[in-house]
C-alpha cells in the first residue's frame, strides 16, 4: 500500500564517465598535458584520489562537467521546491494540456464500481460522467478496502505519510471533493486553465530535472537531504541519492546533508557518509549549519535516512536495520 502513497525518482541519463571527466578536469588545472592524454592516464586509484581532493577543498568547478536528469513523480507542494534550485533545467507536466493521472483515478474508480464509460460521448458529457464516478466513491468511501482506496486516489495524489499512518478517511475525501469539483466545473464548460484552480497541492505531476554534480554536492542534495527539509522532498532527495551512488560511488559517497558536506570541508581525510553513519566516526564541527550540536549530528542523519511511510531507512537500509541502531 505504502509505495504507491510516495514520490518516486527515476535516473534516465547521466554522462556515463563522469567521474573520469571530472577527475580529470582537477588534474588539468595543475598539468601541462591536453585533457585527452589526461583521460587516458587516469585510473581507479587516481580518480578516486583527485575527485576526494575536490571534495575536501571544496574545488567545485570540475564537477560540473558531469550531468544528471531524472525523471520525478511527485506532489506540486514538491515540485514547487524542486525548482527553487536555479542551477539546473526543468520541464514539468503541463497541469492544463495534461490530465492523464487524473483520469487514472476515476478510471480505477470506475473498474472498481464496475461502471463502465462510453467512449462515445462528448466532452462535457464524459466529465460529467466523470463526476457522478467519484461522488460514487466518496459516498462509499468508509466501506472501501483500505488497499483498494488508496491504489484509487494515490493514481493522482501524493498522501502524506501522517495521513497513511492514520487512515484519514476524512483527508482523503477532501482530495476526491476537489477532483468531483473539477470535472464538475469542466462539465459545466470552464476550461481545464480555470479549472485547476480547483485542485490541490497533493495532485501528481511529473519533472523532467537535470543537474550537474556539482549542483547535487554543494547546494540541492546538503539542504535537501537535511532532517529540517520537508519530508517528500527529502524522500526525493535521498531516493536522487541512492540512484548517483549507483552509477558514481567515487563522487556520491561523500554526498549527503550540510553536516557531512561541512565536515568534509574541515578534514585531513574526508569520509564518507556511510562512513560517519556505520563507524560512529565523530564530528569535529561544533555544531551543524541548523544548529544541532555536535554529539546530537550523527542521530539527526539517521533520522532523516527514515523512510516517513515504513519503518526502514532510504539507503543503507540493510546495514542500518541490522546495526545502525547500536552508538
Amino acid at each position: 500500500m505504502f509505495e504507491i502513497c510516495k514520490p518516486s525518482v527515476v535516473l534516465i541519463r547521466y554522462s556515463v564517465d563522469g567521474e573520469n571527466i571530472v577527475a580529470g578536469a582537477a588534474k588539468l588545472t595543475l598539468s601541462s598535458k591536453d585533457m585527452n592524454t589526461i583521460l587516458s592516464s587516469i585510473d581507479d586509484e587516481q580518480k578516486e584520489i583527485w575527485v576526494k581532493e575536490l571534495i575536501r577543498r571544496g574545488h567545485g568547478s570540475p564537477l560540473e562537467h558531469s550531468f544528471y536528469s531524472f525523471e520525478i513523480t511527485c506532489s506540486r507542494v514538491a515540485s514547487h521546491q524542486i525548482v527553487r534550485h536555479r542551477i539546473a533545467s526543468y520541464t514539468q507536466l503541463s497541469q492544463r494540456r495534461g490530465d492523464k493521472l487524473l483520469k487514472s483515478v476515476v478510471n480505477v474508480s470506475a473498474k472498481y464500481l464496475e461502471i463502465s464509460i462510453p467512449s462515445s460521448i462528448s466532452k462535457q458529457e464524459l466529465y460529467h460522467k466523470y463526476s457522478t464516478i467519484l461522488h460514487e466513491i466518496i459516498e462509499r468511501i468508509d466501506e472501501i478496502n483500505d488497499d483498494v482506496l488508496y491504489n484509487i486516489v494515490c493514481q493522482g495524489f501524493i498522501i502524506p505519510p501522517r495521513v497513511v499512518k492514520k487512515n484519514d478517511k476524512e483527508f482523503i475525501k477532501e482530495l476526491l471533493l476537489c477532483l468531483e469539483k473539477y470535472y464538475k466545473a469542466l462539465a459545466n464548460g470552464y476550461h481545464p486553465e480555470d479549472a485547476r484552480f480547483l485542485l490541490p497541492q497533493a495532485v501528481k505531476t511529473r519533472i523532467y530535472v537535470t543537474m550537474n554534480a556539482r549542483e547535487l554536492i554543494e547546494n540541492f542534495l546538503p539542504l535537501r537531504t537535511c532532517s529540517h527539509a520537508q519530508w517528500e522532498i527529502r524522500y526525493i532527495a535521498w531516493s536522487m541519492l541512492r540512484e548517483l551512488l549507483r552509477v558514481h560511488p567515487s563522487m556520491f559517497s561523500y554526498a549527503g546533508p550540510r553536516c557531512v558536506l561541512y565536515e568534509n570541508r574541515v578534514r585531513d581525510n574526508p569520509c564518507s557518509l556511510l562512513s560517519f553513519i556505520k563507524d560512529n566516526i565523530e564530528f569535529v564541527i561544533e555544531r551543524c549549519p541548523e544548529l544541532v550540536p555536535r554529539d546530537n549530528i550523527r542521530q539527526c542523519v539517521l533520522s532523516s535516512l527514515k523512510d516517513p511511510w515504513e519503518d526502514n531507512y532510504i539507503l543503507f537500509n540493510e546495514y542500518l536495520q541490522n546495526n545502525g541502531r547500536k552508538q
